[in-house]
């Protein structure tokens, strides 16, 4: 149900959080008493408040009372703002400041792209360590503010924000460690490595639904610009060469890599993706989110190299050479056809008779019977068969049952079946 507009965040706090909607504790002292004012005071006395405070789409325009906030947000410092309709960064500015343990806040998907964010309001973020601007279309000049604000931010999220270049900040962010920023248009490496040199301690950059096509850069100016990350996700990017892929092992400390939905990939099996990129990228423990162990890196490694194997001299890449040298050359693997016979070559035998045939192991025993009559010239109520393994030590089966599949007793080329007439 859509809430009305012009609410205000200590508004919306009371009616959530008043012991009427909200009875249940939070554990010894988390329920937060205000004494009535002389004036009176329109809010109840007693909100029980958790430490974490989920507002989300509540229509939230403004602050409300400071004083308020401050005296019932002392303990908080999960804040969830959003989709409300926070369009002014000093309302926003007004709540933070009065939670004074603010570490997490989430102001996705509200209009605050119509307001410039001054330095005075910034700064009341400088405890924030983890921010989440997703869909709130916060320009570069926003986010370089809050970060000469906020010294100890770790994790910024500025997805779904329609950037199609990024501007670098006039100065280092040290502390940031991860950076998502998916589903955006960046699709030039030269707007990434700006990321590289704003962000030099960066631990985990999640660039999933960018279409960047290709990494352009030098395997030295790698590894200085991302000196430290240790986590890459480029899911849906449009990266189409073997070389992008390769490139990904000039990050010096590169564990973990994700790397499904991309051109590249396309015209091989899930089992072919895989192993080739594992075999590529030697360091990395964890791909797609699943853990690479021992046993899997040497056969992905043992299967890269047979894959290249007949490929021309100019077609292999470097890395075979590297494995070749490791494992030595390897024997293509046996063809193995492991698809049930549908056929066989037997001896039927009736009386003194031999004839041989080719028999489909797919029919009943009783259609073979009905292919036998015109060979015996015996009634198929009249016949009786046995199958007889060349290999089996305990002599003829009778084949009793008329609608059992002949492939089930294991036919192969070269056995017999003996046909005998029913006793009357």
């Amino acid at each position: 149900m859509d809430q009305p507009s012009g609410r205000s965040f200590m508004q919306v706090l009371c009616e959530k959080y008043s012991p009427e909607n909200f009875p249940y504790r939070r554990g010894p002292g988390m329920g937060v008493h205000v004494p009535a004012t002389p004036q009176g005071s329109p809010m109840k006395d007693r909100l029980n408040l958790p430490s974490v405070l989920v507002l989300n789409s509540c229509g939230i325009t403004c602050a409300g009372d400071e004083n308020e906030i401050a005296a019932f947000c002392a303990h908080v410092f999960e804040l969830d703002l959003s989709d409300n309709k926070l369009e002014d960064w000093h309302e926003v500015s007004k709540i933070v400041s009065n939670v004074p343990h603010l570490e997490f806040l989430n102001l996705s998907s509200n209009p605050l792209s119509l307001s410039v964010l001054e330095r005075s309001c910034a700064g009341s973020f400088a405890g924030v360590r983890k921010l989440v601007l997703n869909n709130s279309k916060a320009s570069w000049e926003t986010v370089h503010t809050i970060l000469q604000e906020l010294p100890d931010l770790e994790e910024l999220f500025l997805c779904l924000n329609d950037y199609e270049t990024v501007s670098c900040s006039p100065v280092c962010c040290q502390s940031l460690k991860l950076l998502h920023i998916t589903d955006n248009n960046l699709q030039d490496w030269t707007e990434i490595r700006k990321l590289g040199i704003m962000f030099p301690s960066l631990d985990t950059l999640i660039l999933a639904n960018n279409n960047l096509t290709t990494i352009e850069e030098s395997e030295d100016s790698l590894a200085r610009l991302f000196p430290n990350l240790r986590s890459i996700n480029l899911h849906k990017s449009g990266l189409h060469c073997w070389e992008d892929i390769d490139k990904l092992n000039s990050f010096p400390k590169l564990e973990e890599v994700k790397l499904l939905g991309i051109p590249l990939l396309q015209s091989y099996t899930t089992e072919e993706r895989r192993k080739l990129l594992i075999a590529r990228l030697p360091c990395i423990t964890k791909l797609n989110g699943s853990i690479v162990a021992d046993g899997e890196r040497e056969d992905s490694e043992r299967f890269f190299i047979r894959y290249y194997m007949e490929f021309p001299e100019e077609e292999v890449p470097f890395r075979y050479h590297e494995l070749v040298t490791k494992y030595g050359k390897l024997e293509p693997l046996a063809v193995v056809d492991l698809r049930p016979q549908s056929s066989a070559k037997v001896e039927v035998h009736f009386q003194d008779k031999v004839e041989e045939m080719s028999i489909r192991l797919d029919q009943t025993v009783a259609e073979l019977k009905k292919h036998l009559k015109t060979v015996v010239q015996l009634s198929t109520s009249n016949m009786l068969l046995f199958y007889l393994d060349q290999e089996a030590p305990f002599g003829p089966e009778e084949m009793k049952y008329s609608s059992r599949a002949l492939h089930s007793y294991g036919i192969r080329d070269g056995d017999k079946i003996y046909v005998e007439a029913r006793m009357k």
